[in-house]
């Protein structure tokens, strides 16, 4: 069923790769154009499959980049993404984002321009859902 109401949408973050390769944050809004008045949803999506991850306190990485295109969702724990500008955000329990910070085929990874690096942050080990897009 169609909404009528065209112009309800959901923000969510998404992390990609620039026209230069460097990794950056961007809001993008999802329609929500299907359901009822009561009850809007967005059009259903394909995915890949999805995996779930729980990462011990203390957990942090490397700079990398997302090897495909996923959606992650923050069950509980506090996981913080950083970006090569020094540029960050926090994510607690209910957010989510879509990783796409995928380096083209053609490009050689550089650990000092490329990616972002994620860490747990506070007292509770964190658990992650990550859905992997169709869409390449």
């Amino acid at each position: 069923m169609k909404n009528p109401q065209t112009s309800i949408t959901l923000t969510h973050v998404t992390l990609y790769t620039d026209e230069t390769g460097v990794s950056q944050f961007r809001e993008d809004l999802i329609p929500l154009t299907e359901g009822s008045e009561q009850v809007t949803l967005s059009a259903l999506k394909g995915s890949g499959g999805f995996q779930l991850r729980q990462s011990p306190v203390g957990f942090k990485s490397e700079f990398h980049c997302t090897d495909k295109p996923q959606f992650v969702f923050i069950l509980s724990g506090e996981m913080e993404i950083s970006l090569q500008s020094g540029q960050s955000r926090f994510f607690k329990p209910g957010d989510y984002f879509f990783s796409a910070d995928c380096l083209p085929s053609d490009t050689l990874f550089d650990s000092r321009v490329h990616g972002h690096k994620s860490r747990q942050v506070g007292g509770d080990p964190l658990t992650t859902l990550f859905v992997r897009s169709e869409k390449e």
